[in-house]
């Protein structure tokens, strides 16, 4: 590399890079803005984020630090930049460099993301090696959390180390001008994940064979448990009230009201009320179900949200449930205009996502499956989400925002918070880190213990946090408070339950306690 005289100089610059970087198409997006300025130097993955020494004329060194901020990817949250010069090496080419994995680890999963405009395209473009792929993903979408085993987030250490790399997707991958370059779950038909359908009639093969049994199935009423992103769902048509009472039946689920998946936001249009800012959360990339105020005399069979002025509504988020709800090529299977899509469980239980463990539970509640071969790591139900007044209130914070930190305005020694006696989400914190985990559920039974204690397990393992200190609700009766009493290696600290609201609000609004 040619040195330059006067203040434009050859400088070299380590920078590390905190936040939400990895899984989200970060260290490509680094490559290619440090190539665009002709830089050369470095990037990768280590447990605290993303690392760059970056080398080159001052004035681009400069260029490049402002639009790492600036022209981040969509899916990334920086917490943190920091640079330090070093020497300078004179060597050419940027490069992106293996990951390393030493200390605890400070890098942020990103939670799973509904498919991009760009994949949907590509999936109903016929021409493309990629079209009608029930798993196309890309560095903008995708599985992330669900699939990470631990950090750094690399293919090793995702569920999809199972699947090798066909040539053509590794050329994919290894492009650094390509949309899924070092995109860790890619994959394609020839290399990928599968899916199939089993039904009274036995098991269908082949992607479109399959998609069409479970059209015909949901059509003629049956209840079908299908494989997602966190878990299984046990879906139904929406329009039939025997359906909907069958699954109800089954599921223990007497009065409650059940989500229900539309294909786009015309046809949630025809059943709900629907704003600008509700119409923004249906489509954004979270994906949440959304409560909205329900319209009367539409095709919605009343069973869903029986005596109910709301209606939670959501629309497709992977790219099977788009192909569910578009016409299968050859085919006269007749396509669902509304699903009932809720969580695959026994009421009060939690989510199913082992596939052992769903043949098991949801074996009497299914009349037939649409299942994959892409295993799920860590379960993650859909989250719940309304607009009020304008502002986005979480009712359950699960896929699509979990396990995104909270960052605190005070330092904590290790912690593990165990989270309320319903509707349970468990919080792990270290330093200004804060990992607010997924909807666990009910702690009223057995089945919830164990997914609450797995979950923390996970999150110790991935985080690498070992909690010195462990935080329950004071109410002496709460299997929350017994777990701590019984596990904690020292006395629990106990905060009464209105006091925690409290400190949520603070730390939510990054005020700390005199």
């Amino acid at each position: 590399m040619t040195t330059v005289a006067g203040s434009d100089a050859a400088v070299r610059r380590w920078i590390r890079v905190g936040g939400v970087v990895q899984g989200v198409g970060f260290r490509p997006f680094v490559h290619r803005v440090a190539t665009e300025l002709g830089l050369a130097g470095f990037v990768g993955n280590d447990t605290d984020g993303v690392f760059i020494e970056v080398e080159g004329a001052a004035s681009r060194v400069a260029q490049f630090e402002v639009r790492l901020r600036d022209d981040a990817p969509p899916l990334a949250r920086i917490f943190g930049i920091e640079g330090t010069p070093v020497a300078v090496r004179h060597e050419d080419g940027f490069r992106i460099v293996e990951s390393q994995s030493t200390g605890a680890a400070r890098a942020f999963v990103s939670p799973d993301v509904a498919v991009c405009d760009d994949c949907l395209s590509e999936l109903f473009d016929p021409g493309d090696r990629r079209a009608r792929y029930p798993f196309i993903n890309c560095t903008n979408c995708g599985p992330r959390f669900t699939i990470t085993l631990r950090l750094p987030y690399d293919r090793p250490n995702t569920t999809m180390h199972e699947f090798t790399l066909c040539a053509a997707c590794s050329s994919d991958y290894h492009d650094p001008t390509d949309r899924r370059f070092h995109a860790q779950p890619v994959a394609c038909a020839a290399c990928g994940p599968r899916l199939w359908f089993e039904g009274p009639a036995g098991t269908v093969d082949g992607t479109d064979a399959a998609l069409a049994a479970a059209q015909q199935e949901l059509t003629r009423g049956g209840i079908v448990a299908i494989k997602g992103l966190g878990g299984y769902h046990l879906a139904c048509d929406a329009t039939s009230a025997d359906a909907v009472d069958t699954l109800r039946r089954r599921k223990a689920r007497w009065d409650k009201p059940l989500a229900v998946m539309v294909g786009d936001l015309d046809v949630a249009s025809n059943l709900a009320h629907i704003d600008r800012d509700e119409a923004a959360l249906l489509t954004s990339p979270e994906r949440p179900i959304v409560l909205l105020a329900r319209r009367r005399g539409t095709l919605l069979a009343d069973q869903v949200a029986p005596r109910n002025p709301h209606i939670g509504l959501l629309l497709p988020y992977t790219p099977l449930h788009h192909l569910l709800f578009h016409p299968v090529p050859g085919t006269t299977a007749p396509v669902p205009t509304m699903i009932v899509m809720t969580s695959g469980n026994l009421t009060d239980e939690p989510i199913c996502y082992d596939d052992a463990d769903a043949r098991s539970r949801l074996g009497r509640m299914a009349d037939a499956w649409l299942v994959h071969d892409r295993p799920i790591h860590v379960p993650c139900d859909d989250s719940v989400v309304r607009i009020d007044g304008g502002e986005e209130l979480p009712i359950r914070r699960s896929r699509g925002y979990a396990p995104l930190t909270v960052r605190l305005p005070f330092d904590v020694a290790p912690l593990l918070a165990m989270g309320g006696e319903l509707k349970n989400t468990f919080c792990l914190a270290t330093g200004r880190h804060a990992w607010v985990s997924q909807h666990i559920g009910d702690m009223g039974d057995l089945e919830t213990m164990t997914a609450f204690e797995r979950s923390a397990r996970q999150f110790d393992e991935m985080y690498q946090v070992d909690p010195q200190r462990v935080a329950a609700d004071a109410h002496p009766a709460y299997r929350t408070r017994l777990w701590a009493d019984e596990h904690a290696e020292r006395p629990p600290e106990l905060v009464q339950h209105h006091h925690a609201h409290i400190a949520a609000v603070m730390v939510e609004h990054g005020v700390a306690a005199d």
